[in-house]
C-alpha cells in the first residue's frame, strides 16, 4: 500500500480531533460560548431594565414639565387678578381722596361763607350802630344823652357780637 500525502493529511487531521477531543477542547469552547451567551443575555436584561428606567425618567419628567406649565399658569393667572384687585383698590382709593378733597373743599368754602356773613353783619352792625349814634346825639343835646347813648351802643355791640 502506497501512502500519500493526502493520507498522511487525514490521519494527522483524525489524530488532531482525537487529541482535541481527549483534552476536552470542545467542552471548553462551549463552556465559553455558554458563557458569552449568558454575558450577553445579561446585558441584554440590563439594558432593558435601563431602558425602562429611562422611559420612567422620561415620564417623570414629562409629569414635572405639565405641572410645573400649570403651576406657572396658575401663577400667572393669580398675579393677574393680584393685579386686577390692585387696580380696583387703587381706583377705589383715589375715588375716596377725590370725595375728601370735595368735602374738605366744600366745607371750606361754607366756613368762609360763614365767615364773609359773620363780617358782612358785623359790619353792618357797626354802620347801623354809628348811623344810630349820629341820630341820636342830633336828637338828644343834653350831656345826659350822651351817656345813655353810649351805654344803648355798648350793650348792641355785645348782643351781636
Amino acid at each position: 500500500m502506497e501512502f500519500d500525502a493526502t493520507f498522511f493529511a487525514l490521519v494527522g487531521l483524525i489524530l488532531f480531533f482525537v487529541l482535541i477531543g481527549y483534552l476536552g477542547v470542545h467542552k471548553t469552547l462551549a463552556k465559553a460560548l455558554d458563557n458569552r451567551s449568558a454575558l450577553i443575555a445579561k446585558e441584554l436584561d440590563e439594558a432593558k431594565r435601563l431602558r425602562e428606567e429611562a422611559a420612567a425618567l422620561l415620564a417623570d419628567y414629562q409629569k414635572r414639565a405639565k405641572d410645573a406649565e400649570v403651576e406657572a399658569r396658575s401663577i400667572v393667572d393669580q398675579a393677574g387678578r393680584e393685579a386686577a384687585a390692585l387696580a380696583e383698590e387703587a381706583k377705589a382709593r383715589l375715588e375716596d381722596y377725590v370725595t375728601r378733597r370735595t368735602r374738605m373743599a366744600e366745607d371750606k368754602i361754607a366756613q368762609a361763607e360763614h365767615q364773609a356773613l359773620a363780617e358782612v353783619r358785623s359790619l353792618s352792625a357797626d354802620v347801623a350802630i354809628a348811623a344810630a349814634e349820629k341820630i341820636m346825639a342830633a336828637k338828644v343835646k343834653a350831656g345826659a344823652g350822651v351817656g345813655l347813648v353810649a351805654s344803648a351802643i355798648n350793650e348792641v355791640k355785645k348782643r351781636l357780637n
